[in-house]
């Protein structure tokens, strides 16, 4: 174990055991960035995404005693983000995730600072508008699947552990996702396929 993780179990620990808010504090300032994230890609809006990211937080806080420590705390409390989400969003309606209003500064979720030209940033704001037209169509568990796979990277088996799931219908997920998405983007052979599933995490 690294000295790390031997910190954030010595947290959970006086936080669980305890009750100590300043260790729990602690917590929520190394892991706000990462649930705030989800919370927005999941829900699309701003003060919404920050009420869940609270709820997030307190259900964490309030269930502990039911954290194995064994498993990745962090893989642990976006599975509590995500599923509240999901909840959201089975409540209401997908709203449309706004492309003209980015995540704040060290939020920003990009895999490239290279500036783009005008014409770029338009055939990129074409681009990002399709992909999200898909995603709109997808059912809370599938965003969910999709923004834990291609923005936080998570393996087939993350996935399925952060919504209480088989790995096969993980899969199952992403691969019609993949297929609805190359579709949609007019592609023609795998590889324009991959490079339109790569753009996901672009938007």
């Amino acid at each position: 174990m690294s000295d790390a993780d031997q910190i954030l179990l010595d947290w959970i620990i006086a936080a669980r055991d305890e009750g100590n808010q300043d260790a729990f504090a602690e917590i929520v300032y190394s892991f706000q960035d990462a649930v705030y994230n989800l919370c927005y890609r999941m829900l699309g809006e701003r003060t919404e995404a920050e009420d869940a990211s609270q709820e997030a937080f307190i259900r964490a806080y309030n269930n502990l005693d039911r954290y194995d420590v064994s498993r990745s705390f962090k893989t642990w409390l976006l599975s509590i983000a995500s599923n509240h989400c999901i909840d959201r969003l089975r409540k209401r309606r997908l709203k449309y995730l706004s492309l003209d209003d980015p995540l704040p500064g060290h939020m920003q979720l990009s895999l490239t600072s290279d500036q783009n030209t005008p014409e770029q940033e338009a055939v990129s704001h074409e681009r990002s508008e399709r992909i999200q037209a898909l995603l709109d169509e997808l059912s809370p568990d599938d965003r969910a699947g999709i923004i834990l796979k291609y923005w936080y990277d998570y393996s087939y088996a993350e996935i399925a552990e952060a919504l209480d799931t088989t790995e096969s219908a993980v899969k199952s997920r992403l691969f019609r996702a993949r297929r609805s998405l190359a579709e949609m983007m007019n592609s023609n052979n795998e590889e324009q396929e991959e490079q339109a599933i790569n753009r996901l995490s672009e938007l």
